[in-house]
């Protein structure tokens, strides 16, 4: 069984949509690890001072998406709070040796990423009142996206290790699957597929502050090489309901990218780096 649990802040206006975004991001964790969520419990935090309606929204949001992940939900708790929060309790199953671990990277392998990155980048955008309509649309559907289509592609192939990229960005997640893989991690950040506008947001430096924190926490461990300020930027920006990273032998490349498609997978799949054994460095930027 794996038992876990997630909520956070509104990251968008409607409240029906950061139902879906916070259900999905809380269902992730099951899909990480190659487990079908079957049973969630809502976690609900709201001022009184705000409408019931929108937190009937809310729920009506996390609910659907629940639906949509093929799990039940079976209720919950709400408290009075200052500020609107939201997510869930989830459980769910793996076979034992079905378990996708967030290490286990071998030399010679490479790395595949299921989702665009730049959701930080772009909803501080958004908060600016910058952000375009296409960047906006993006944004909602890829945190929105369930990781249940990933999942069950990636199952069909020998894959080492797996995690979703959520707050500690892409690099601050390759930093953990490297230090306890004892691997270095050679990144391509022209090969990462990035949401709609996250690049000339980054390039105006409109960067939220865990990108920050992120990059104070990991970059001793991280070989920038010739990699400008915005692309820094976008790979320690922290994401909402991010997709899945994981390795695999580099003879299987072509299959994976074949069954995405054939799935119709709605997000961008990105083959993004390499690994090697491990150097004092455990990230390489190339």
């Amino acid at each position: 069984m794996i038992q876990t649990v997630d909520f956070f802040t509104p990251v968008v206006d409607d409240p029906y949509t950061f139902g879906q975004i916070a259900a999905a991001n809380s269902l992730s964790d099951v899909y990480a690890m190659g487990g079908n969520p079957k049973i969630a419990l809502n976690i609900a935090a709201f001022p009184s001072c705000l409408d019931p309606e929108i937190l009937g929204e809310i729920l009506r949001g996390g609910a659907d998406k629940v639906k949509e992940a093929g799990a039940v939900l079976v209720g919950g708790h709400t408290i009075q709070d200052d500020e609107p929060k939201y997510g869930l309790s989830v459980s769910g199953f793996v076979h034992p040796n079905q378990i996708l671990k967030n290490y286990g990277c071998r030399p010679g392998e490479v790395l595949i990423l299921t989702k665009p990155i730049g959701s930080g980048i772009v909803n501080t955008a958004v908060k600016a009142g910058m952000a375009s309509k296409e960047a906006v649309e993006e944004v909602v559907r890829v945190m929105a996206s369930l990781n249940k289509t990933a999942k069950e592609v990636i199952q069909k192939f020998p894959v080492s290790a797996c995690t979703d990229v959520t707050g500690f960005g892409l690099l601050g997640h390759c930093v953990e699957m490297a230090l306890a893989s004892e691997v270095t991690l050679e990144i391509y950040p022209e090969e990462v597929a990035w949401i709609e506008g996250a690049v000339s947001y980054a390039k105006m430096g409109l960067v939220p502050a865990g990108a920050y924190r992120n990059k104070k926490h990991f970059g001793s461990m991280v070989d920038v090489g010739n990699a400008e300020e915005f692309e820094l930027d976008l790979l320690y920006d922290p994401q909402t309901s991010g997709g899945l990273l994981f390795s695999l032998a580099p003879e299987y490349t072509e299959g994976v990218i074949k069954e995405f498609v054939k799935h119709n997978l709605e997000t961008k799949v990105s083959v993004i780096g390499r690994i090697f054994d491990a150097e004092e460095k455990r990230i390489r930027l190339v």
